[in-house]
């Protein structure tokens, strides 16, 4: 088997944070109403994304799509740091190019996307 690096692998959505972000807001509701609302949304909005977002790690670059279309594409070369936060519970991935930061949360399936990331863009 070849090393991931010269492979693309897509990454299988996650919906573990959306789904907690529901079922957390709907109880909130009923004490908190604008709180519980804002919660349940944003979740909803984040089952959204990770229904339609991919990342795809190709030999050379991190590519988005929205479906079929890819939306940007990131190369490893001009990567200069990345992260993920909170290592119990992966929630947010960060990662710095050479001229902007990139915040997204952990949409994705978190093991594949953590060994990915230190197979193609080792930490310096």
């Amino acid at each position: 088997m070849p090393p991931l690096s010269v492979t693309t692998v897509e990454l299988k959505p996650s919906y573990n944070i959306p789904l907690v972000l529901v079922i957390a807001g709907i109880p909130l509701i009923f004490f908190q109403p604008w709180i519980g609302s804002a919660i349940a949304l944003f979740g909803l909005f984040l089952m959204f994304q990770t229904v339609n977002i991919r990342l795809i790690f190709t030999p050379t670059a991190l590519d988005v799509y929205r479906k079929d279309t890819l939306i940007r594409s990131f190369p490893y070369q001009e990567w200069e740091n990345w992260r993920i936060f909170w290592n119990p519970v992966p929630i947010l991935f960060y990662f710095k190019e050479v001229k902007s930061i990139h915040f997204l949360p952990i949409i994705f399936d978190p093991k594949t996307l953590k060994t990915c990331l230190e197979e193609r863009c080792p930490r310096k």
